[in-house]
């Protein structure tokens, strides 16, 4: 990229001459710029914003002498399909670390896992091209039962940012993951009143100021863990920290039975879902104070006389697997 392509906008009304100078002066003229100081020079500057390529960590320093950690567990799952009962996983990445719980951040080396797995079947085209895995690549491989048992073993929390895709997949491959607290980083963080504009992963390492090669399983991980790293709006509290808090509590799957059919409308504005199954409008909710606020807004949109709508608590063993949770009911 030349000097003069790089500032090409300079004379344009909108630009100061102070805004102009600065950005100027973090350009030399006398020598060939690298590529560290042409992103510089380009992020001095008011009209640009520069992604630099995400670099995975293998080390978070020192532990602090006597902090309390809990070690989480990181994973994702590249898969032939959506479907866990059909579909096969080939491939697993998982980031073992240990996170400080008095800064809500990673501290120590991070053992990394990942490996392929033939699924037995053909890998459909579409996934290759989004994946970039290919047939040969999963050929005659098996991941490793003793090293993931012996991973997910010591991890506190297991944590992906689409936990209800990734658990599904995992439980049917290794029941050791059922027995353990998960997080999820997608459904468990509010991103649109935390000030994101979208919920996906690339969108948010690239906020960050990263891009990386997506849909890759180990590079997802540690996009992931990178990006919790940051801090929550208005918080000193870590997203990290926020999830692992998180995944000790109860959610709740509510389900409007019996709601009139005049208030599809409301309830699917609410962000409700329909079951086409169960022919119910639901909901997912993260905790007890969001279920009083639910059923009080329900009351107050929905029922006007009262009603039972039926609960689903789903605690930290179940929540985000398709196994049941306890379900009851509650009157409005």
């Amino acid at each position: 990229m030349t000097q003069q392509s790089m500032f090409a906008d300079d004379a344009a009304p909108t630009l100061t001459p102070a805004k102009a100078t600065k950005a100027q002066k973090a350009v030399s003229t006398d020598a060939a710029l690298s590529p560290e100081a042409m992103a510089s020079a380009l992020d001095a500057h008011p009209d640009y914003r520069v992604l630099r390529r995400l670099v995975s960590r293998l080390d978070y320093g020192p532990v602090p002498e006597g902090a309390k950690t809990q070690r989480v567990l990181v994973l994702d799952t590249e898969t032939t399909g959506l479907d866990h009962r059909q579909e096969r996983i080939i491939e697993l990445a998982m980031l073992s670390v240990l996170v400080d719980t008095a800064t809500g951040l990673p501290v120590g080396p991070v053992t990394v896992f990942e490996a392929f797995e033939d699924p037995g079947k053909p890998i459909p085209p579409q996934i290759t091209e989004i994946t970039g895995i290919s047939d040969d690549d999963v050929r005659g491989q098996r991941i490793d039962d003793a090293q993931v048992e012996a991973l997910v073993h010591a991890a506190d929390v297991v944590l992906a940012h689409n936990a209800g895709f990734d658990r599904p997949f995992v439980e049917a491959r290794w029941r050791v993951f059922e027995h353990k607290a998960w997080a999820c980083s997608f459904a468990g963080m509010d991103w649109k009143a935390q000030g994101s504009g979208s919920a996906k992963l690339e969108f948010l390492a690239s906020e960050s100021g990263w891009f990386y090669d997506a849909h890759r399983a180990q590079v997802d991980c540690h996009a992931l863990l990178q990006v919790l790293t940051a801090t929550l709006k208005d918080s000193l509290k870590t997203r990290l920290l926020h999830l692992i808090e998180g995944s000790a509590q109860s959610r709740y799957k509510l389900r409007a039975t019996g709601a009139p059919f005049e208030a599809k409308d409301s309830l699917k504005a609410r962000g409700y879902r329909w079951d086409a199954d169960g022919r119910v409008w639901w909901c997912s909710l993260s905790d007890d104070a969001a279920l009083d606020a639910e059923t009080d807004w329900l009351k107050a949109h929905v029922y006007f006389r009262g009603a039972r709508v039926q609960l689903e608590k789903l605690n930290s063993r179940v929540q985000f697997s398709v196994r049941p949770g306890e379900v009851s009911v509650r009157e409005l």
